[in-house]
């Protein structure tokens, strides 16, 4: 019976032995370090006032202030560029260039203070969707809970608008109302 030495007693040049090196899952590597991080995101404050909608939501700041330094941690970096039209949201991993994004096409508006109104709201909104953060800011709900509302021709919207310069009626109760177009409350913010 053979010894445990002479098992292990082989010529040097019959075994080469090589280092054995954990290979990296291409394809996959960004949505590991993305799981790893959304583990780690806690929920977002929503610490700015609408006193349009009387509510609050979770501005830009706040979500970058809670998602980037982990993402950076897992060496994952955020970028928005306008691109085509679009505000684009994409989360990179810088190892691998491997990158995930979330798109939104910006209305044609001519007045720019809106327009960069616009890009910062869809900014947070596709940062949000991407991630899939928990805080929803109750202007969205609005918009949700819109379907359920009676909607108003544009006559009868100048009519209600009528009635407000009337003191008739209050932009909360219209609002509240009524399942009012973009244009239109856009209008209304403007009185």
């Amino acid at each position: 019976m053979r010894t445990k030495k002479e098992l292990v007693e082989v010529p040097e040049n019959l075994i080469e032995i090589q280092e054995v090196k954990s290979v990296p899952m291409v394809g996959f590597g960004i949505y590991v370090k993305l799981w790893k991080a959304k583990h780690e995101i806690k929920g977002v404050t929503k610490g700015k006032d609408n006193p349009f909608f009387k509510s609050k939501y979770a501005d830009l700041n706040a979500i970058l202030d809670a998602v980037e330094p982990i993402l950076l941690k897992y060496n994952l970096i955020i970028l928005q560029p306008i691109l085509e039209g679009q505000v684009v949201t994409q989360i990179i991993d810088i190892e691998t260039g491997e990158k995930v994004e979330s798109k939104l096409l910006l209305p044609i508006l001519n007045d720019p203070q809106k327009q960069i109104a616009g890009v910062t709201y869809f900014r947070r909104a596709t940062l949000q969707s991407l991630l899939s953060l928990q805080a929803i800011d109750n202007d969205g709900n609005e918009l949700r809970d819109a379907d359920k509302k009676e909607k108003l021709s544009e006559e009868r919207f100048s009519s209600a608008l009528n009635a407000l310069a009337e003191g008739k009626v209050t932009k909360e109760l219209l609002l509240d109302k009524f399942a009012l177009t973009q244009d239109q409350i856009i209008k209304l913010a403007q009185l």
